[in-house]
């Protein structure tokens, strides 16, 4: 079957146990499509034998299989945009290293693209994760969706396929701090989704904490739009004008009734709520300034210590 040829981006961070299974699995997925294709793996700075299997990879198909090493952890979609900028195909399927979305779904993705669509993103079927885990991703989905306006209906599914033009354009934006899926989205003309099968961790444990995926949604939400800023300045105008009415209510009913003598714990409870306001306030801005600051400096996003590759890869 002639195609475009494919490139599979894969971040790995401390997946030793899984990786063996996943080159079969995913080999035999790729070689059954019947179309060129490359799979780029980006060690991100893995502690255990993960670098080393990667190696033997490589050695094994080196027609195929292209590692990307870096010096230290640098993050997931770090892993992912080293492994774009250098990666060749028309068509970029990312992937996670932990086999919770089978590669044998990836198909399905490609088929979308074949009809015309530039970004095509997986949702779980039957998401094998904790109760509390859904509930969280779904509060955060929601809250995501209405603050930057970014349909995704599953942003924490890996398994995504995007055309050339995009993967470009993601390239090219150069942020220190981005969010791959969303950006991809924002750029896309023709988005489109497929439901994918889950499958439950067949060994190690989640690289993502609550704290990171909450920290991940804020950066998000921080990075596409400034509606939590408005929200607040709004939410600031709507207090003052609160105040000041009190204030006069405060002033008229002591020349009304005189001056009163309790209510002094509801006044510092009342101070207490402002004060906890103006931090979050601080906060807030402070998060927005974090960014410009990280944008600023141009510092590396990444590291990389060495590529294995054929000469002819680039």
């Amino acid at each position: 079957m002639a195609g475009p040829m494919i490139s599979v981006v894969i971040p790995v961070y401390n997946e030793e146990s899984v990786l063996e299974e996943l080159f079969t699995r995913l080999t035999a997925v790729m070689d059954g499509i019947g179309r060129p294709y490359e799979i780029l793996f980006t060690n991100d700075g893995s502690r255990d034998r993960s670098g080393f299997l990667l190696q033997s990879f490589y050695q094994r198909r080196p027609t195929h299989i292209r590692v990307i090493d870096f010096n230290g952890n640098f993050g997931q979609h770090m892993a992912v945009m080293a492994a774009l900028e250098r990666a060749r195909g028309d068509v970029v399927v990312t992937l996670d290293a932990d086999l919770q979305n089978p590669p044998e779904e990836i198909p399905k993705l490609l088929a979308l693209i074949d009809k015309g669509h530039d970004v095509v993103g997986g949702y779980r079927r039957k998401r094998q994760d904790t109760w509390f885990r859904r509930a969280a991703s779904a509060v955060l989905n929601e809250i995501r969706e209405r603050i930057t306006h970014i349909r995704m209906r599953d942003q924490g599914c890996m398994l995504r396929a995007y055309r050339r033009n995009i993967v470009e354009q993601i390239t090219a934006s150069g942020e220190t701090s981005t969010f791959i899926p969303a950006l991809a989205v924002s750029y896309a003309a023709s988005p489109a989704e497929v439901e994918v099968e889950h499958a439950a961790r067949a060994a190690g444990v989640s690289k993502y904490r609550i704290y990171d995926l909450v920290r991940l949604n804020f950066d998000l939400m921080t990075g596409f739009s400034v509606v939590p800023l408005q929200l607040f300045t709004m939410f600031g105008m709507a207090v003052s004008v609160f105040s000041a009415l009190f204030v006069i209510f405060l002033f008229i009913r002591r020349l009304v009734i005189g001056p009163e003598a309790e209510g002094l714990f509801t006044l510092f409870a009342i101070l207490y709520f402002f004060v906890g306001l103006a931090i979050l306030g601080l906060g807030l801005i402070g998060e927005y300034v974090g960014r410009i600051y990280q944008e600023v400096r141009r510092r590396p996003r990444f590291v990389i210590r060495e590529v294995y590759e054929q000469p002819d890869a680039q």
